[in-house]
């Protein structure tokens, strides 16, 4: 670990106080600290996700010391910050200027630029906590991962919060001991969440606000004049989103993933030619966009014991998911309604098909259920052989959101790894993002998880790792 860090003695337990990101009602209580006991913490992006991170670092025990944005005026909108936080725009002169004083960076940027952020603080020893998904694109989610191993001392999480509850972890745990037995069949959905489908780039030249660094928001992006679309719309754009498979898919796999062990493929367990097979349907080419609606399957071989198993993914507005019967088919697998009742997309989720028994999940994996309920009694609870995320029960999406936080801190003092550290991250956003190269290409891909290679295209394996800008290489 780098000697910045151990320099350190953290506190053992966190200090609460902290309320919205806007208004910091006590403020001198949640942000207090003396000298050397709390870790130091920039947080890059303070937008939507970005500024939330304000108050839980402080929640969780430690020191808020910078801020960054690209955007001037947002970062400038935060109010109620100690004096000594200071406020960046460019993430690489707050790590220049600021190397000695921060142990830590939390990442928030749009996707395309969690990569370049991320990889430059690892590069100076920095613990790194990623919003969901890792990256914006499959080469870039290897590199982390090389990254992160290469560098044993470091501690990363990526914000996929549902998976800090309890009710994951025990779900997780008996679906690992074999309580639902043989799983072949899997599939994930997400209705009323579609792309934008096809839609021309612009061709106005608009001028670049002054509080914004257009320059450094297109990252590793090919250079292109400002249009405002591009800022307020990105996520609808290949190259500054990720689709639903980046954005919802990286909270509702997790179950599946880790549950069946996918993850073992990734290190060369198993058949030494062990590849995954990955095609899509939508309604047509959409070279700059996401589709409308599309559907994902990922043929996955079998892993040790565990035989091969086949995820589906789904997502569209509702009437596209109606209109192909997918919704009335999950409620059929499920043997009960599929609405969670409250929360963020309550009739999304996913169904892991056993031979004896279902899990059914909300869309972050935040609420499981063994079905029929009946057959398992035991679901409820702490996990028994998963470590909990924390010394308190973690119940709802809201304390996970912290929790996941919490976690990723804690483990920065005591060395425990997160769940979602990189090494795990990795492959579950490689897999994932190979769905987009699949609508992209319009065909059937075969992908080597070892060697991270599509074998069977050339032209979709140049899209593992699309061109960067120059100046902005991992």
């Amino acid at each position: 670990m780098d000697s910045r860090v151990n320099r350190r003695v953290f506190l053992k337990t966190a200090t609460w106080g902290a309320t919205g990101w806007w208004v910091l009602e006590n403020s001198s209580s949640a942000w207090s600290y003396q000298a050397n006991e709390k870790m130091s913490v920039a947080v890059v992006g303070v937008g939507d996700r970005g500024r939330g991170y304000v108050n839980k670092i402080a929640r969780a025990g430690h020191n808020l010391v910078a801020i960054c944005d690209v955007n001037q005026r947002r970062a400038e909108s935060i109010v109620n910050l100690p004096p000594s936080v200071r406020k960046h725009q460019d993430f690489r002169k707050l790590l220049d200027e600021m190397d000695q004083q921060i142990d830590a960076v939390v990442v928030a940027t749009t996707d395309h630029n969690h990569a370049a952020v991320a990889a430059a603080a690892m590069k100076r020893g920095k613990h790194v906590y990623c919003e969901k998904p890792l990256a914006h694109d499959v080469g870039e989610a290897r590199a982390l991962r090389q990254m992160v191993n290469e560098r044993k001392g470091l501690m990363t999480q990526m914000g996929n919060q549902g998976v800090s509850t309890d009710t994951f972890r025990r779900v997780l745990e008996q679906v690992q001991q074999g309580a639902v037995a043989e799983v072949r069949e899997v599939h994930v959905w997400f209705s009323g969440f579609g792309g934008s489908g096809p839609r021309p780039r612009p061709t106005e030249t608009q001028p670049v606000p002054e509080h914004l660094d257009w320059d450094l928001f297109l990252g590793p992006v090919s250079f292109r004049p400002y249009h405002s679309n591009y800022v307020s719309a990105w996520g609808s754009w290949r190259e500054f989103g990720t689709g639903m498979l980046g954005g919802g898919g990286t909270h509702s796999i997790h179950m599946a993933f880790k549950g069946l062990n996918i993850g073992s493929l990734w290190e060369g367990k198993g058949q030494a030619d062990a590849r995954i097979r990955v095609e899509a349907e939508f309604p047509g080419p959409c070279p700059d966009n996401y589709p409308r609606w599309e559907i994902v399957h990922f043929d996955i071989p079998a892993r040790g014991p565990l035989p091969p198993v086949r995820i589906n993914w789904y997502d569209g507005s509702g009437e596209d998911l109606a209109e192909r019967g997918i919704l009335e088919r999950m409620e059929k697998i499920a043997g009960r309604p599929l609405d969670w009742k409250g929360g963020w997309a309550p009739l999304c989720g996913s169904l892991l098909v056993g031979s004896k028994g279902v899990v059914h999940t909300n869309p972050h994996n935040s609420m499981c259920a063994l079905l029929p309920e009946k057959d398992f009694p035991n679901q409820g609870g702490p996990p028994q052989t998963i470590p909990a995320s924390g010394p308190q029960p973690t119940i709802t999406d809201g304390a996970a959101d912290q929790q996941q936080v919490t976690e990723w801190a804690d483990a920065c003092k005591d060395g425990r790894v997160p769940f979602s550290n990189f090494d795990y991250a990795g492959p579950v956003t490689e897999l994932l993002l190979l769905g987009n190269i699949a609508t992209l290409t319009g065909k059937p891909l075969e992908f080597d998880p070892v060697a991270c290679k599509i074998t069977n295209s050339d032209e979709a394996d140049r899209a593992i790792r699309p061109v960067r800008r120059e100046g902005w290489s991992l």
